[in-house]
């Protein structure tokens, strides 16, 4: 099966629907970590860490964490969505690829997010119309 591209959707469309380019527009930053980043932080941040002598202070991440990517879109109104994207087999982990795998997955939540409010917005002008 093809896929539809943004301009038949554009060419078939009689009513109000949500848009690439708006979706683009309400992304103000997409940013990336691995669950193994987010280990290390939550370790070296914690008080019985930071009370250890600094020649003790090592922080062994399982290496199953590096394997899962997170991406974390900030929209303008300061509403966060979350995508993430897991390897199973090491040798095949690329950071690229995952990260690229978890941006896709959480901009596809917000093309859910907009298409409710969207027919929110359209729900509630019928019923103004009918009174």
């Amino acid at each position: 099966m093809t896929q539809v591209t943004e301009q038949e959707l554009q060419e078939k469309a009689v009513a109000p629907r949500v848009t690439k380019a708006h979706i683009e527009s309400l992304i103000v930053s997409a940013n990336y970590f691995t669950a193994g980043d987010g280990y290390v932080g939550a370790v070296t941040s914690s008080e019985a860490f930071n009370a250890l002598p600094e020649d003790q202070r090592f922080v062994d991440v399982p290496p199953q964490l590096d394997l899962l990517t997170f991406c974390v879109i900030i929209l303008k109104n300061g509403f966060t969505v979350t995508g993430e994207s897991a390897c199973a087999s090491p040798e095949n982990f690329d950071p690229e690829i995952g990260r690229k795998i978890a941006y896709d997955n959480a901009y596809n939540k917000i093309w859910m997010l907009e298409g409710y409010l969207l027919k929110e917005k359209l729900h509630d002008a019928e019923l103004d119309k009918q009174f």
